[in-house]
């Protein structure tokens, strides 16, 4: 569900000012097998569609076709997710991403010397990233517990929501920094990376295969 649908004590923006984490691409690759490697990648970090607790996330798929051929592609994916520890029932984790392709084309390349059809085009990624309360929805109805949201927030939870903010933020920079890499862009990194199970299929003009 998007954020924008919930009320405001309700929610934990993770970046600040409300500023996405963005990715940027201008060059070759293969849209479908991007598409497809950042569905995977959800699916083995456990996100899920709320509702069906599947891979339903997607909520909207828009595309353009200019009279070149060109397409301009809109695609919103809302996944959601528990964290998962016995005692964090009250929270769950939402990130909202929202693709934007630009003049989007088909091409031809040469690898190991032969042809592939693939994609020419620009495509940003922007991400962002909410921790939901839920118990404050649940007990802004109950006569009793109403009394004590703020209480618990501030003091006897301060401390669990400071970790899940914390720990939200590194799996949204984690996801960042997969989509980097597969579209082998430069990355600095404060610790040495894993090799990356998802074979990329972007080929960056200034990168000799």
């Amino acid at each position: 569900m998007p954020a924008q649908y919930f009320e405001k004590d309700q929610l934990i923006e993770i970046f600040p000012d409300f500023q996405p984490m963005r990715v940027k691409y201008k060059d070759v690759f293969d849209m479908k097998a991007f598409y497809e490697a950042l569905h995977e990648w959800l699916l083995e970090n456990k996100w899920e569609d709320k509702e069906d607790h599947l891979d339903h996330w997607e909520n909207f798929y828009g595309e353009r076709i200019s009279q070149g051929g060109a397409r301009e592609i809109w695609i919103q994916w809302r996944p959601w997710k528990s964290p998962g520890d016995v005692g964090d029932s009250k929270l769950a984790y939402y990130m909202d991403l929202d693709f934007h392709c630009i003049a989007l084309t088909t091409t031809e390349i040469v690898r190991n010397g032969q042809k592939m059809k693939i994609n020419k085009g620009e495509v940003e990624l922007k991400i962002r990233a909410y921790i939901e309360k839920t118990y404050v929805s649940e007990w802004k109805d109950h006569w009793f517990l109403k009394h004590f949201i703020d209480l618990f927030t501030k003091r006897i939870y301060h401390e669990t929501l400071k970790r899940r903010q914390k720990e939200l933020y590194q799996q949204s920079y984690e996801f960042q920094n997969f989509i980097k890499q597969w579209f082998k862009l430069k990355r600095y990194l404060p610790y040495e990376e894993a090799g990356n199970f998802f074979t990329s299929e972007a080929y960056p003009s200034h990168l000799k295969e």
